[in-house]
């Protein structure tokens, strides 16, 4: 198993595991260039053991400098926005790993193929839908500051994962979403679960000992506060006064 993946005490199904294996160990070529990306996002394929499928390589290197991010760590941040995902059992973030590439270490996802029947600004509106809830509470946990309509991944057997978790883990609230529609209204019960599991894994240490990888402490130290303030306040947080409610674009 990879050893940069969030493993330890987890239950991860064989299908996942094994392209965890493949993205941090199989050959990858690149293909080209996702060009309305703001930072260098590389389509590839990768392959190994027999085994051949797509992925997005974001190479470090091509991290375009920002002012409220430390440079060189969106890559990171991707790798522990998955951590957590896959912690909470959310599943939101597709299988990511950090290795090294033709450009240098980076963020290396797989590649998500979305149902081409789902139209994603009608997606992004509704409020009956359980992933989309669940994305919700993921963001608000990891402070998503870039939850846009087009980082929604739908796919046919009704998942949704979500992408371009870069800008993830400040101290400061940040959140800036298109998932506004259940602000102030209470978690469902499988959400507070969810938040049970991830303060218990963080308590035992060993999620806080994958997020150290990428993130500062006082950078896990306030998703820690957040799980808890979900935990003793189990509503969907309200947007900031001080801060764009909503990324833009938006789409």
């Amino acid at each position: 198993m990879p050893d940069n993946a969030a493993t330890a005490g987890l239950d991860i199904p064989d299908g996942e595991r094994a392209a965890l294996e493949l993205l941090e160990r199989g050959a990858l070529e690149v293909e080209g260039r996702l060009v309305g990306a703001s930072n260098a996002t590389l389509y590839c394929t990768i392959k190994g053991g027999g085994a051949e499928a797509n992925c997005v390589y974001k190479p470090v290197a091509g991290e375009r400098p920002l002012w409220d991010f430390p440079t060189g760590t969106l890559a990171g941040r991707e790798v522990a926005a998955y951590a957590v995902s896959r912690a909470a059992g959310w599943n939101v973030a597709p299988p990511t790993v950090m290795r090294d590439g033709p450009f240098g270490p980076g963020m290396c996802q797989l590649w998500i193929d979305l149902d081409p029947e789902v139209d994603l600004v009608a997606l992004s509106r509704r409020s009956d839908h359980a992933g989309l809830r669940e994305m919700a509470v993921f963001d608000a946990v990891v402070n998503n500051a870039d939850r846009k309509i087009g980082h929604l991944l739908p796919v046919t057997d009704g998942h949704l994962y979500g992408c371009d978790h870069g800008v993830c883990f400040a101290e400061e609230y940040k959140l800036r979403t298109v998932l506004w529609q259940w602000r102030g209204k209470a978690l469902p019960r499988r959400s507070v679960e969810a938040l049970r599991r991830l303060a218990d894994d963080m308590a035992a240490g060993w999620l806080a000992d994958e997020l150290s990888k990428h993130l500062t402490r006082r950078e896990i130290n306030a998703t820690r506060s957040r799980v808890a303030k979900l935990l003793k306040h189990p509503t969907y947080p309200y947007p900031s006064e001080d801060w764009p409610a909503i990324p833009w674009p938006p789409v």
